[in-house]
């Protein structure tokens, strides 16, 4: 039996960076968290995942990034989120 992650770590990126002149992914992000899991599993179907304001419900077999809240809202428009570790 495989366990889960039981945390990862959350990156919101500008979509338009185009060219981060070296800078890394990590660096380009304009706000990071740590996200712990709940045992709960959100609307999507997938475990959720909570901290730092943010709200998120992962696939942790691929990270991706089912549903999302930041300080109670849905993303921005022009913001991506990468799920780094």
């Amino acid at each position: 039996m495989t366990r889960e992650p039981q945390r990862f770590t959350i990156l919101l990126i500008p979509e338009h960076v185009e060219d981060r002149g070296g800078a890394s992914v990590e660096d380009s992000a304009v706000r990071s968290a740590v996200v712990e899991a709940t045992g709960e599993t959100g609307a999507s179907g997938y475990p959720r995942y909570v901290g730092h304001g943010i709200v998120a419900d992962i696939d942790p077999r691929t990270r991706t990034v089912e549903a999302l809240l930041v300080d109670g809202s849905e993303l921005d428009y022009g913001l991506t989120v990468r799920v780094i570790s």
